[in-house]
């Protein structure tokens, strides 16, 4: 794969941009660690025009990160990851990758002097040290709150599991993105089950393919209800679509009353 050129200026003309997100550590799956990253990613992407299309959890297991890396990252626009690029023996995130593009783990000199810069002198282990090896090609994430850097290589964005890193890493590397559209959204409450505008919303999401209609049920003041969101790109055709919901759901609640 080539380097993603810059541009951070939606072009219409442009196919949609779609992401993935790796999660990577065993302390996700054991429960012990609640990952806040999803949503903040999530709604990053949705900001700025990038589809956050799938995302994945796997453990600090070199195989597992590489292959899952490997088949993400020809699936989509981009690849962010998180977790696993600290000091200990299991932060493999960095090798894992290295190795997934087949390309040398070496020292990289702006890593190493960010790192020898934040730390007093004789603190930088060799642990720590670590942190300064980016695969070959890479350019770095910078990292405002604890200085080591993440990284991006490819369509791949490599970032820290601290979500308040991640935000920071989010905003340096946001720049070098290529994005498009920005998905917008449209959102009707219904007070009737799902079951009452099933069949009026099959034929809203046939007439309007290029806009995705979910449903989502609640139950709140004794009221069961449905939330409607429809999300496109196409600003006119998603009002058209909500306004004719409405539409006919007055006309539904008339007949039913």
């Amino acid at each position: 794969m080539t380097q993603p050129t810059e541009n951070s200026t939606p072009d219409p003309a442009q196919d949609t941009v779609t992401a993935a997100l790796l999660v990577i550590g065993d302390e996700i799956l054991s429960g012990r660690t609640v990952d806040k990253n999803i949503n903040k990613l999530a709604t990053h992407c949705t900001d700025i025009g990038i589809r956050l299309s799938e995302v994945r959890i796997v453990s600090d297991q070199s195989q597992a990160i590489i292959g899952a890396l490997n088949e993400l990252r020809e699936r989509y626009s981009y690849v962010f990851t998180t977790g696993g690029i600290g000091p200990t023996h299991d932060d493999i995130t960095a090798q894992s990758v290295a190795d997934a593009l087949g390309v040398p783990l070496p020292e990289n000199p702006e890593a190493l002097a960010i790192l020898e810069d934040h730390y007093p002198s004789g603190a930088l282990t060799d642990a720590r040290r670590l942190m300064a090896r980016v695969p070959e090609g890479g350019v770095l994430v910078q990292n405002s709150i604890s200085a080591a850097p993440g990284f991006m290589i490819e369509n791949v964005i490599v970032m820290a599991g601290v979500p308040s890193i991640v935000e920071v890493m989010l905003d340096d590397v946001t720049p070098k993105l290529r994005t498009g559209k920005k998905l917008l959204s449209k959102t009707v409450q219904v007070r009737h089950p799902e079951s009452f505008v099933a069949t009026l919303l099959l034929e809203l999401q046939n007439e309007y393919e290029g806009i995705a209609i979910g449903s989502y049920p609640y139950f709140r003041d004794g009221v069961v209800g449905t939330t409607v969101v429809m999300r496109g790109v196409d600003e006119e055709g998603l009002s058209k679509a909500s306004q004719q919901l409405q539409d006919q759901l007055t006309k539904m609640d008339m007949r039913f009353s």
